[in-house]
């Protein structure tokens, strides 16, 4: 039985491939094998060549083992989202403008 496969945006689909390419790049640079890095992350070869693709199917958690299992890589995962500069501008927009009472005299 094979499972659907996951929709995802084209953009999205850009950057997990990216991700994995950054993923299997860090890998290679560490010189750890496809079967080191699969068995501290506790996963099969498959799914690992599943996350150097980018593919979206994997679960988060897998892509957090991995990084991990690349000696304390998923600490990078605290980064994401972590500047949400159009999450700060929206809320900015909501706070509101408080006007000075005005002065014994009248003024502001």
């Amino acid at each position: 039985m094979r499972k659907n496969g996951m929709s995802v945006l084209p953009q999205t689909k850009k950057i997990l491939e990216q991700m994995g390419m950054q993923i299997k790049c860090a890998r290679l640079r560490r010189r750890l094998s496809v079967e080191l890095v699969s068995e501290r992350a506790g996963i099969s070869r498959a799914t690992l060549w599943n996350v150097e693709n980018g593919s979206p199917s994997v679960a988060i958690g897998i892509y957090a083992s991995v990084l991990h299992a690349l000696n304390n890589m998923d600490k990078d995962l605290l980064l994401i989202a972590k500047d949400d500069e159009l999450g700060r501008k929206l809320q900015d927009l909501d706070l509101p403008i408080r006007k000075r009472a005005p002065n014994k005299k009248g003024e502001l």
